[in-house]
């Protein structure tokens, strides 16, 4: 296993982290069981940076992470998140920045994780109403307190990733950014990279899309909510294969999966940017870390960029309503 550095913190992960989500909520059936043992094997194999959330699985997420790494917090770089509200029935309810939720967020994933400290934590969406400033001075508080030790951004716009670090140093910065997403090269990579603040790249498999298992929206479980995303729908998912296709191409002459070219890919773009694949079985699991073993070449890297350049899918990245509450 290969590691690097978040930002300028003490916190070495792997150069390939395990997004938990999918073990939830949102991909289809879960398999607690199953997922335990891949969250096990990511750690016997140097996979030391989880990452989950209060609102995966309504908290579920943190719970079942909990009792995997019970014994073994001592080998992890523990991230959550906070900011997206739920209702008991699951139902979105809204961003909410303010301090005095930012402490109770906090506290309720303390339980649910059953551990004393966050490692990083992240506010999830920025909240449109509440200054940056203000959240992010609650956060800094619950570093005073020894509560959590590192904070991060999720899908915050390069100004607001600015007028948080003077606030309080940010160590990490979260977004999607894959060989299907590029939008981050534009402001939000060399936002980062001025200021010293890492970039976790998450979907870096496009949802899944990349590794070519999907032909079709009907091979998706019925309660996949993936069957509402505009680039797994109809013309955009016609235009999509197309380039899920080339990339298939330039893995067969690689000798490797798709799947591991392109997260082969995101790794090479920069050793401030950690890639977290979320998966939510073994045998994907160790598909994964042999990414790390494809060495791109100059050659390789232009190949792929002109496979799948920058604008080439079709379609926003989510539904309309997720999309406003991107970017802020």
């Amino acid at each position: 296993m290969r590691y690097r550095n978040l930002g300028h913190s003490s916190l070495t992960v792997s150069a390939i982290g395990l997004g938990c989500m999918g073990m939830s909520e949102f991909y289809g059936p879960r398999n607690e069981e199953e997922s335990v043992a891949t969250i096990h094997l990511a750690l016997d194999r140097g996979v030391n940076f989880l990452d989950t959330a209060d609102i995966y699985g309504n908290g579920h997420n943190e719970e079942l992470v909990g009792r995997a790494i019970k014994g073994r917090r001592n080998e992890i770089v523990l991230a959550t998140k906070f900011g997206n509200v739920r209702g008991l029935d699951g139902s979105f309810l809204g961003i909410n920045g303010r301090p005095d939720y930012v402490h109770m967020a906090c506290e309720a994933s303390l339980r649910r994780l059953n551990v004393e400290t966050i490692d990083l934590y992240y506010q999830h969406r920025v909240d449109a109403n509440v200054p940056i400033e203000e959240t992010v001075g609650a956060m800094a508080r619950l570093v005073d307190e020894g509560k959590v030790r590192f904070l991060g951004l999720s899908e915050a716009a390069p100004a607001t990733l600015r007028r948080a670090h003077r606030a309080h140093p940010i160590t990490a910065l979260q977004t999607e950014y894959s060989l299907w997403s590029r939008d981050p090269e534009d402001e939000i990579l060399p936002a980062c990279r001025e200021l010293g603040i890492s970039f976790v790249a998450y979907s870096p498999l496009g949802r899944g899309f990349l590794t070519g298992r999907f032909t079709s929206t009907e091979e998706l479980a019925p309660e996949d909510f993936r069957r509402n995303h505009p680039r797994f729908q109809g013309e955009n998912l016609t235009r999509n294969l197309e380039l899920v296709r080339r990339i298939e191409q330039l893995a067969s002459k690689k000798g490797c999966k798709a799947s591991q070219l392109a997260l082969a890919w995101v790794v090479a773009q920069g050793d401030e940017i950690v890639p977290i694949p979320g998966t939510t079985r073994r045998a994907h699991l160790e598909d994964n870390i042999a990414a790390l073993e494809v060495t791109l070449t100059p050659d390789d890297l232009a190949r792929l960029n002109e496979a799948a350049p920058k604008g080439a899918t079709a379609g926003d990245r989510y539904a309309e309503r997720a999309m406003k509450v991107v970017n802020l």
